[in-house]
């Protein structure tokens, strides 16, 4: 198996907390000059600006997995991953049936920019991006899965916008295909915890909305090629395929000036 370095939930500028450096085009660059050969672009309830980043990794040799984080009805934040243009565009139009229709106030949280390779500003998201759809957990875990999606609640350890802090705890039985945990804790402190997680396997990721922090956490994924297929199997552990979460604490990556 071969290792690649992949940090899995970055935003963009089409998210409202995302800084407006977070262009596709520089966080391709950003991710290649830190060693990484793997993120997802995972936008607030937007899969809009995932199609462009794909195109300039492709041209870059950067393997840009196509992602969303969905703030579910219990405003619990969870991660979408999707293989094809087909299974975005779809889950796309769930969200837009789903996404309440209140206008984003951008003084006060910001612009939501669609742009182009270029940087170009070629559009944007009128409704608020951070709120969350009418659609509980169990809801958007069943549309994932009918589209042939991975399922993965984001930052479950975070003492805001999780299912700890939404829900006290993490359910017994989630329907999830993987758990991501931020640079807080570890798989280990998790299970000493949460015991009847261990059905579980972990990603650990930046939640980047900032240029300079792309790839500061970021997992070490084995598997033969850069794939989505291979991706899942290496998220359910399937094939000698697996993911370490601890790399990035005992060898982190090159720091860029």
């Amino acid at each position: 198996m071969t290792p690649f370095k992949a940090d899995l939930h970055i935003h963009t500028v089409l998210s409202p907390c995302g800084d407006l450096e977070m262009s596709p085009s520089a966080i391709v660059q950003r991710a290649l000059a830190r060693g990484l050969d793997m993120i997802a672009i995972t936008d607030h309830n937007t899969t809009r600006q995932v199609k462009v980043a794909q195109r300039i990794g492709r041209a870059n040799g950067l393997f840009v997995l196509g992602g969303v984080e969905v703030t579910s009805q219990e405003e619990a934040h969870c991660l979408s991953y999707f293989e094809t243009d087909e299974q975005l565009d779809e889950f796309q139009a769930f969200l837009d049936a789903h996404l309440p229709p209140i206008p984003n106030d951008e003084d006060r949280f910001g612009y939501q920019l669609i742009v182009d390779e270029n940087d170009e500003i070629v559009g944007e998201e009128e409704y608020h991006l951070l709120n969350g759809i009418d659609v509980d957990i169990d809801g958007i875990y069943e549309e994932v899965h009918r589209i042939g999606g991975l399922f993965v609640p984001a930052h479950v350890n975070k003492g805001t916008t999780s299912l700890t802090s939404q829900l006290g705890f993490v359910p017994p039985d989630l329907k999830a295909d993987g758990l991501e945990i931020n640079r807080f804790t570890t798989r280990e402190e998790m299970l000493k915890k949460f015991a009847y997680l261990k059905r579980f396997n972990f990603i650990t990721d930046s939640d980047a909305h900032f240029i300079d922090n792309v790839g500061d956490v970021y997992n070490v994924i084995y598997m033969e090629h850069r794939t989505f297929a291979e991706f899942a199997k290496a998220l359910k552990g399937e094939d000698g395929r697996y993911i370490d979460t601890m790399a990035f604490r005992t060898a982190p990556l090159p720091k860029i000036a």
